[in-house]
């Protein structure tokens, strides 16, 4: 397919919110949208670049979004607009000297074919071209990051301990098993499914993992992996699932929340009931915003790409193709459908 030109006017397709959703989303809560783009900044648009977009990033904290959410750390999706999100694309007109046409970056676009990104304040060029653009939206931008900040930084790990991943074959949780593995701990992850499982065993390195849906009783499943306790737990879940990590946790134990998966879809969130433990045993449950530490991404990035290139660590994307597929790749986070990262190709590299 040949490339539009500088100043050649396009047509831009993009996903539309229709509006703001109570319980399980649906496809049908996204719309595809098609205007007409000029392929050249606006005069009045300083600091700013025009983006076309290779690849978007489907997380589930956007689910926050699509809601009328009032005190949300993220600021939610207006309805009637383009939903906004993680993505890796490709500057095609720029007005900030730091960016420049063909540069290759990540950061927060529209999902939509083309985005204007009027600050870039939160963009990252992309240095590390030899290695897949698609790692930008997973391994290498902020599921990755998210990984190392909340194993490295928030969980204050040490050799030997135990620790448990939930939600342990998705973006964030494949990683944080990997680097405690690789950090000499114990780690036992969960998921959804006996392929999830299987995956984590025999490619992502865990020591055990189980399918929680096939536990009637969380807690004792927990016991049963971890007879002696859990020092580090990734929360990803929420919910039942936190309920019985606490009453297995060690004595000054850490909790680093990462997520609460379970809990999105719910018009009313369930109660947890052993929050005393947090009391007793001392421990240490933090909530973490990736972004808040962007300023060790550099760090990061010197951590991760040599494991990438030395094949020390394994990463399985799940690869939607077509902007048209990207609500229903968001919505499948939702019931599990993903295997790995979920991103969406909008466009040929």
């Amino acid at each position: 397919m040949e490339e539009a030109k500088m100043g050649e006017e396009v047509s831009n397709k993009h996903i539309i919110l229709k509006d703001y959703i109570k319980g399980f989303p649906k496809e049908s809560d996204m719309i595809l949208k098609t205007t007409i783009i000029k392929l050249k900044l606006p005069q009045d648009c300083s600091d700013a670049v025009l983006v076309k977009n290779l690849y978007l990033s489907c997380d589930p904290y956007m689910r926050g979004r699509m809601s009328h959410l009032k005190g949300n750390y993220v600021e939610c999706f207006t309805p009637g607009s383009t939903i906004t999100g993680i993505g890796v694309g490709r500057v095609v007109d720029s007005s900030d000297p730091n960016f420049k046409k063909g540069d290759l970056i990540w950061g927060m676009v529209g999902w939509e074919e083309y985005s204007v990104v009027k600050s870039t304040q939160g963009l990252f060029k992309i240095q590390h071209t030899h290695l897949p653009l698609s790692y930008y939206a997973g391994i290498l931008g902020m599921p990755g990051h998210t990984a190392y900040t909340g194993f490295y930084e928030i969980s204050s790990p040490k050799r030997g301990e135990t620790v448990f991943v939930s939600a342990a074959s998705g973006a964030v949780g494949q990683l944080v098993g990997q680097f405690a593995k690789q950090f000499g701990c114990y780690v036992v992850g969960s998921a959804g499914t006996k392929n999830k499982v299987d995956l984590l065993k025999n490619k992502f390195g865990f020591d055990d993992a189980f399918n929680y849906k096939e536990e009637p009783d969380l807690a004792a499943a927990l016991k049963r992996y971890f007879p002696q306790g859990i020092d580090i737990y990734f929360e990803n879940v929420g919910g039942k699932m936190l309920d019985a990590v606490l009453v297995n946790m060690k004595l000054n134990g850490r909790i680093s929340t990462c997520g609460m998966i379970s809990q999105y879809n719910l018009e009313e969130g369930e109660g947890v009931r052993n929050l005393f433990t947090i009391v007793a045993k001392q421990l240490r449950m933090q909530g973490f915003l990736v972004f808040h530490y962007y300023h060790l991404y550099p760090k990061f990035l010197e951590f991760v790409v040599p494991l990438i290139e030395q094949g020390k660590i394994s990463y399985v994307e799940d690869i939607a193709e077509g902007l048209e597929s990207a609500p229903a790749a968001l919505i499948g986070l939702f019931s599990g459908r993903n295997i790995g990262k979920q991103l969406v190709r909008v466009a040929p590299e």
